[in-house]
């Protein structure tokens, strides 16, 4: 059976938002294992848009919107799994306190990777205060 977060990797979930959030940049994140998948420093969840971006924010206290645009101005590399990353300003690969990512259906009249399938874009705030974000053709 598949899990709602490999459906959503595979590019299957176009309308659900995925957040990972690390245990340590929530304050209780025990209080969200029922909404989600644990895994190994945080909790992932699987939301449609409107939920996952409400939840985000009262995580977070930052809207998501606003911080995939702050995100976008810097490129960075975020694991496949969506629950972190290697932070360009620090070099870091375990320091991924949060990352929001959506998938985007193919479209072959935008071209380019959207052409190639169906596309994953992820934005990731590092513990050192930076922010940046990866997109990638979803396997």
């Amino acid at each position: 059976m598949t899990t709602d977060r490999e459906a959503f990797l595979a590019g299957d979930r176009p309308d659900d938002v995925h957040i990972y959030l690390h245990e340590d940049a929530v304050s209780n994140v025990d209080a969200l294992e029922s909404h989600g998948e644990r895994v190994e420093a945080g909790i992932v969840l699987v939301l449609d848009g409107d939920q996952a971006r409400s939840i985000f924010q009262r995580a977070t206290g930052i809207d998501p919107m606003a911080f995939a645009q702050d995100a976008m101005d810097t490129d960075g590399d975020v694991d496949d799994d969506c629950t972190g990353g290697t932070c360009p300003a620090c070099g870091a690969d375990d320091g991924a306190r949060f990352v929001f990512a959506f998938a985007e259906a193919q479209n072959d009249d935008v071209g380019g990777l959207y052409a190639e399938g169906d596309v994953i874009h992820a934005y990731v705030s590092c513990e050192c205060g930076e922010s940046y974000s990866d997109k990638w053709v979803a396997e």
